[in-house]
């Protein structure tokens, strides 16, 4: 299963601003979307840039995968295959 991985910006910006921590991460597949604070790929990746085609998010920067992922967000690990 393929999936994307890419740093959302504005979350780490209203984390400075607000003094919060949510997870800036989002790793997405075709059927989820999954925030995270850290996320560890098992296995070959790519990392594209592509101003002209953004993600639908906006996205100009992204790593893409199809190799296991674990993400982990408040101590929480959890396995995307």
């Amino acid at each position: 299963m393929l999936k994307r991985i890419h740093v959302n910006q504005h979350v780490i910006k209203a984390n400075r601003r607000n003094g919060t921590n949510a997870p800036p991460i989002t790793v997405k597949t075709y059927n989820a979307n999954v925030r995270a604070h850290e996320v560890q790929i098992d296995g070959p990746s790519r990392l594209i840039y592509s101003p002209g085609r953004p993600l639908s998010c906006g996205a100009r920067v992204w790593v893409e995968t199809e190799a296991p992922v674990a993400v982990i967000c408040d101590g929480q690990r959890s396995d995307i295959d």
